[in-house]
């Protein structure tokens, strides 16, 4: 027969098992299903993600080399292409995918 001790011991052990189980599944159902908001956030950002320089078209930007321009930031290839782009910025503002809104 089972002593009242062991039988706390098991229900005890039951609970806490059955509780990190229904976490569990929750915690991977949270997970799993995105919300709409953060796709639409994902998809708004992939769209104006600047990935060319706009002073040499054509070269992949350096994300180390950059600026910050009216609150948005500007990338180039080199430092010179931040020089140039910094002496007539809105030379090159609608080459930028960040400033076509």
């Amino acid at each position: 027969m089972r002593t009242k001790r062991t039988k706390l011991k098991t229900v005890t052990l039951l609970a806490i098992l059955l509780s990190m189980s229904i976490g569990f599944v929750a915690g991977c159902k949270k997970k799993s299903e995105p919300t709409q908001q953060s796709e639409t956030q994902e998809v708004a950002v992939a769209e104006i993600e600047q990935t060319i320089c706009p002073v040499m078209e054509g070269n992949k930007i350096n994300k180390d080399i950059f600026v910050e321009y009216k609150g948005k930031k500007v990338y180039f290839c080199c430092p010179s292409c931040k020089k140039k782009f910094l002496q007539n910025p809105e030379k090159y503002i609608s080459k930028l995918p960040q400033f076509s809104k």
